[in-house]
């Protein structure tokens, strides 16, 4: 059997895209609740995202890095799915030491 760590790039490849199709499907779940519970929400993904290619020498903007991980442009995505935040979702944020 071959060891599952002589493929940990492709494993790893395939766990994040199965991460961006589950939170693609939840827009229920929105950025400030991710935050609230868990320190990092849709737009970090994104940043690390393109973190990551700059750090590679890869050229990538903000917007370029937010469609891949909202699956479309960003604008688009808060029209569709974006609420304003309610009085508990920020106090909760203010709490955690909001902020990204």
């Amino acid at each position: 059997m071959t060891d599952p760590t002589d493929h940990r790039e492709a494993l790893e490849a395939a766990a994040f895209r199965r991460l961006l199709d589950h939170l693609r499907a939840r827009t229920d779940v929105q950025n400030i609740d991710m935050m609230n519970l868990t320190g990092f929400c849709r737009n970090c993904l994104s940043r690390w995202y393109q973190e990551e290619a700059e750090a590679r020498g890869l050229s990538m903007d903000r917007e370029t890095a937010r469609e891949i991980v909202y699956g479309m442009p960003y604008d688009e995505w808060k029209a569709r799915h974006q609420h304003e935040a309610t009085p508990d979702q920020q106090a909760a944020f203010t709490r955690s030491g909001g902020g990204h």
